[in-house]
């Protein structure tokens, strides 16, 4: 039985495989009453959103969380830019990544750890096409000598 305080809510799959991630943050998310009933219920969307850096504060921007559905007289805005919670220093080591020239702050997952709702940060470089095709080309291979590996064994 699956822990229900330890659950993924919604993965970015687009971002891992458009983007090499180099290095991986674990952040808060501030999300008001309606929003985190909608979280729960899994009606939440990564893929196309990002995270951005103003004011050393870090936010997520275009991350589609759906209106709650027994939400009162004022519904929230699906997709409001939204503050994620790092220590200062995280945020300075971010920043100084960032720094470099390609790099970008994609958000890869959201999930619950411990009760609270937690977003997974990756730093990603953008792949080319011929990445791309380089990567699925190597896995070919693994997935080819693995099935020859099991046929003679």
């Amino acid at each position: 039985m699956s822990d229900p305080n330890n659950t993924t809510i919604a993965q970015n799959r687009r971002a891992r495989h458009d983007y090499e991630i180099l290095q991986k943050f674990e952040a808060g998310i501030v999300l008001t009453g309606p929003e985190i009933k909608s979280v729960r219920e899994h009606n939440v969307q990564l893929q196309g959103s990002f995270a951005r850096i103003r004011d050393n504060e870090v936010w997520l921007q275009d991350v589609h969380i759906a209106p709650y559905s027994n939400a009162g007289y004022a519904p929230h805005n699906p997709v409001r830019d939204r503050k994620l919670l790092l220590h200062k220093k995280e945020i300075a080591k971010i920043n100084e990544l960032l720094g470099e020239r390609g790099l970008t702050l994609v958000p890869l997952a959201m999930y619950f750890k411990r009760g609270k709702a937690k977003v997974e940060l990756g730093v990603g470089r953008g792949l080319k096409r011929y990445d791309k095709r380089q990567v699925l080309k190597q896995r070919d291979i693994k997935k080819d000598m693995a099935q020859a590996l099991r046929r003679n064994a």
